[in-house]
């Protein structure tokens, strides 16, 4: 298990840094908040511990940033014991949190329950994707690969639209059907919505030959990755 430390407290430090090379953990120390973004993003980790007092940046404010992009489990260390502070850490994205003064014991058992909960999560969520040729979308966790590259900055609708049609490859779906499928019956607004959503989409998945979703005119559109536009 590789373990990044961001804790400003020199003494904490080597204490942590004994009891992981005990335990056959590798461990990395920062003890600046903006330096530990910095190396948090150079590599892969398995673990974060991160105090709450960082200079540079807050403990808290890390793990808000870390979480705009990753669900690596991180333990925060913290000195403040209210049920408002703990709180305020775990909603920040902070799994656990282990007051100060502690004993390696302790951090030991939350390492090993954060990282068991976390190893769980991500077996639950395995094979979850639904698979074609060019494409790989999971509903649960709302992500999209296009040939091995994610795609992620589509809309909410856009998703569920994209969702709907790989899920139907090469049946045909007027405007209405689209409007009801995908939008619900309850929802007030007219075809051309579709045809908004439809045209963003394309320019955000497909190239000027292969659109991916295509016009059957008269009718409405249709998913087939087997044919380029002027072949229909």
């Amino acid at each position: 298990m590789e373990i990044l430390v961001i804790e400003d407290n020199e003494s904490v430090c080597s204490m942590l840094e004994m009891f992981f090379m005990k335990e056959g953990y590798k461990g990395e120390f920062v003890h600046n908040g903006l330096q530990g973004y910095d190396r948090f993003r150079a590599k892969d980790w398995d673990l974060l511990i991160i105090d709450w007092m960082l200079p540079g940046m807050d403990g808290v404010s890390l793990c808000k940033k870390i979480r705009e992009t990753s669900s690596v489990p991180i333990i925060l260390l913290t000195a403040k014991d209210s049920e408002s502070d703990q709180v305020l850490g775990l909603e920040m994205g902070a799994d656990d949190y282990v007051t100060k003064p502690f004993s390696p014991l302790t951090l030991l058992a939350r390492i090993k329950a954060v990282s068991r909960r976390f190893q769980q999560d991500v077996k639950k969520h395995e094979n979850v994707f639904f698979e074609t040729e060019f494409f790989k979308i999971s509903k649960e966790t709302r992500e999209v690969f296009l040939q091995g590259t994610k795609i992620s900055n589509l809309t909410p609708k856009e998703f569920d639209l994209l969702y709907f049609l790989l899920q139907n490859e090469r049946q045909v779906f007027s405007r209405e059907q689209l409007l009801d499928k995908v939008w619900g019956y309850q929802f007030y607004g007219d075809e051309r919505t579709v045809d908004v959503h439809v045209k963003r989409l394309r320019k955000k998945i497909g190239s000027s030959n292969q659109p991916f979703i295509h016009t059957v005119w008269g009718i409405g559109y249709k998913f087939d990755e087997s044919v380029a536009e002027d072949e229909i």
